[in-house]
């Protein structure tokens, strides 16, 4: 089973102003294919799951071909409005049916996306496409960010758990409570003996208060009680932004705040043949 999500403009446009690129995380994954691939640059890398490209196009330095695919078209046309270089381009198809030819692809990734995907067919179809030494990378983050200002980080904190906790009862039921265990599932299944997994990066962004905001009404837990109930979806986020103001002792949601995202990621390499 896939899940669709993501798929409305407005939703994608928000996807696209307010997540955060995983510049950190292409470093990591570089640093590792550099020991593992030893050729440089690297031929073709393919973004699974790719939304509205953000981290699609943090690839292009290090591949002759970068191509992003989504099941969205909604994501795909945000995509196309990025600064996208020469070497990045998109295709419309779902995880599980790469148009890939086998054997021929040198990277794998997917961002934030790999929860949604019907995992064994897609770790099937990934290794169909990976090359012999050939890598898969997976990364997501946990849904619990905080927030750093001055001397009231803490209750800033205390007040986005309240904010967690209100959209917890519309998380779909296909991620469970948490999606670090399923990332961790997915790493236990992958046959590949050549393996890490990295349980907390730390990444933080200095972002107005208002991107902090609009980053977890991108959530797709947000985004459900949205559609169930408009005037309470505002009434929380409003409620959830005047109390983190009054903390802070500022009236205007452009005050800029230190985000700190907790991503989870794992990496592997496909042995070679022999």
């Amino acid at each position: 089973m896939a899940v669709r999500q993501f798929e409305g403009k407005k939703h994608a446009a928000a996807y696209l102003q307010y997540r955060v690129a995983p510049h950190e995380f292409i470093d990591r994954l570089v640093s590792y294919m550099e020991r593992k691939v030893r050729v440089y640059p690297f031929n073709l890398a393919v973004d699974v799951g790719c939304g509205s490209g953000q981290g699609t196009i943090l690839l292009a330095p290090y591949f002759n071909k970068v191509f992003g695919t989504d099941i969205s078209p909604a994501q795909l046309e945000m995509a196309l409005t990025n600064s996208n270089p020469p070497n990045v381009s998109y295709r419309q198809c779902p995880a599980e049916e790469l148009p890939f030819p086998s054997g021929e692809v040198d990277l794998v990734s997917a961002m934030t996306a790999a929860h949604w995907f019907d995992r064994p067919r897609f770790l099937q179809e990934a290794d169909r496409i990976l090359r012999p030494g050939g890598c898969l990378a997976l990364m997501s983050y946990t849904m619990d960010m905080e927030l750093e200002y001055g001397d009231v980080s803490d209750t800033l904190n205390h007040i986005c758990q309240e904010f967690y906790a209100a959209l917890f009862p519309f998380r779909n039921p296909y991620l469970g409570s948490r999606s670090t265990p399923i990332y961790l599932d997915m790493f236990t299944s992958c046959s590949y003996p050549d393996k890490e997994w990295v349980e907390c990066l730390r990444v933080k962004r200095a972002l107005p208060l208002s991107g902090y905001m609009g980053m977890v009404e991108t959530f797709s837990s947000y985004q459900v009680l949205q559609r169930e109930d408009p005037a309470e979806a505002e009434r929380l986020s409003n409620h959830i932004s005047s109390k983190l103001m009054s903390a802070m002792k500022v009236s205007s949601p452009d005050t800029e705040v230190t985000v700190v995202v907790k991503y989870f990621y794992w990496l592997a390499s496909k042995p070679e043949a022999p």
